[in-house]
């Protein structure tokens, strides 16, 4: 069964060009991405955000008939375009090495299956793991049936300390880095190699479709992965840069097109070691919850830009125009979310992009 996306082969030249000429550091204009969805229910309920909403012995060809049907009903403005990730909850990688898979409406955790110190944990791939069978072979038919029309992107495998929560659990872990240090850097030296692995099973999977994507709405023509450690909020910036900086270089020097998820606060005493990475092409900055939207963080944005990275940050149409009043626009990527006060549509999202480029040429 074809698909019938609101998005022409002429319309994928365009983006293709645009992102690759964003990711060249060629755009003299930021990104913006804005998408809106036909109001239809029945949708989004047969076709929730987290996969694992569905009964997890639903055939693997339904289950892609019903986010076709999904993807059918947006409609993509600005430099968005059709995207798709099979959504099985934070840092998979855990589960398909034999953690716990705790599955609840619109989350999923993992646990520890069983209670081993550090030193006598050894980790290998493990690619008869049904947890990750289901997830490779949904994305592999999702991007065979989708093709050309829609950007498939790959479920979120996690970093590497994420992954050693779910198998240890966060405060072992913690007293780990204090007990076992290098127990812990073992640990994470295998399971970087062990994500290499996954990542290219995965990235074999949507090779044959329409470029790169993932959990984020980035596009990219290769290797592309959003990367992250969310316990380094936990963590001090000397432990970050033993346990985690090796992972995310040895990452980034894999991929074509590696980014950093930097959620909260609490990761900026990591930035500069962040930005210290050569072969990080940018940095997602989400500033947690509660906390002033991205355009009000001005020496952040500075500091990652002046650094040579791109940045991809959520915004509403007043802070996307704040942030290019302050900064100009290149090297910036906009997910667009509205507010009260500038509620766009369809039909006066042109004028916003107009306002942009405006503020672009003072």
């Amino acid at each position: 069964m074809s698909i019938e996306v609101r998005f022409t082969e002429e319309d994928w030249q365009r983006t293709e060009k645009t992102w690759q000429a964003w990711w060249a550091g060629e755009l003299d204009r930021p990104l913006s991405f804005f998408t809106t969805w036909d109001d239809d229910g029945k949708v989004f309920a047969d076709a929730p955000g987290f996969v694992t909403n569905l009964p997890m012995d639903m055939d693997l060809e339904e289950v892609v008939d019903r986010y076709q049907r999904r993807l059918e009903h947006i409609n993509c403005y600005g430099d968005a375009f059709p995207h798709w990730w099979p959504n099985f909850g934070p840092g998979t990688i855990a589960g398909f090495l034999g953690a716990k898979i705790g599955i609840q409406l619109d989350t999923v955790w993992f646990d520890p299956a069983e209670a081993k110190a550090p030193a006598e944990m050894h980790l290998e791939v493990d690619r008869q793991n049904a947890y990750y069978t289901r997830i490779l072979e949904l994305t592999r038919i999702a991007a065979a049936r989708w093709g050309k029309n829609v950007s498939v992107g790959i479920t979120d495998i996690g970093g590497n300390l994420d992954i050693l929560v779910g198998l240890r659990s966060t405060e072992k872990l913690l007293m780990d880095l204090i007990d076992c240090p290098g127990e812990v850097e073992r640990l994470g030296s295998e399971i970087t190699q062990i994500w290499l692995e996954y990542y290219e099973d995965f990235y074999a999977a949507i090779e044959p479709a329409n470029g790169c994507t993932g959990w984020p709405a980035i596009w990219a023509p290769g290797r592309f992965y959003m990367l992250q450690c969310d316990f380094s909020y936990m963590i001090s910036p000397g432990m970050f840069e033993r346990f985690v900086l090796p992972d995310l270089t040895a990452c980034c020097d894999h991929l074509d097109y590696g980014f950093y998820h930097m959620d909260g606060k609490g990761q900026l005493p990591h930035l500069d070691y962040l930005l210290s990475i050569e072969r990080l092409r940018g940095i997602q900055w989400i500033p947690g919850a509660g906390q002033p939207e991205a355009a009000e963080w001005p020496d952040v944005l500075s500091r990652i830009r002046k650094a040579g990275k791109l940045c991809q940050v959520c915004a509403t149409p007043q802070g996307a125009k704040k942030i290019v009043r302050d900064h100009g626009g290149k090297g910036f990527m906009f997910i667009i979310q509205n507010d009260e006060k500038d509620d766009l549509t369809a039909e006066t999202f042109p004028d916003f992009l107009t306002e942009l480029e405006k503020l672009e040429r003072k």
